[in-house]
């Protein structure tokens, strides 16, 4: 686990330290205490990569296509 605030990680980095979180939960060798903030850890995590999960959907969606069904660009996407 690291100090480094969910926010700023990218989806790879978030799923690769949920991972991380997820196989010392399941070790079941974390004392309480830590186990709290493992679990809190790892619910942040997720949340960062369903949110990043998500974004990257409306752009896949945002793609124009013509009309022989080539993408010709993108439009805009709210919140993006």
């Amino acid at each position: 686990m690291t100090d480094r605030p969910v926010s700023e990680m990218s989806f790879e980095e978030a799923m690769r330290e949920l991972e991380g979180v997820v196989d010392q939960l399941e070790r079941g060798d974390v004392a309480l205490d830590a186990s709290i903030a493992l679990y809190e850890r790892g619910a942040a995590l997720k949340k960062r990569c369903e949110e990043e999960l998500k974004r990257a959907e409306e752009k896949v969606a945002a793609i124009t296509l013509d009309a022989e069904g080539q993408p010709t660009g993108t439009k805009p996407v709210d919140g993006l």
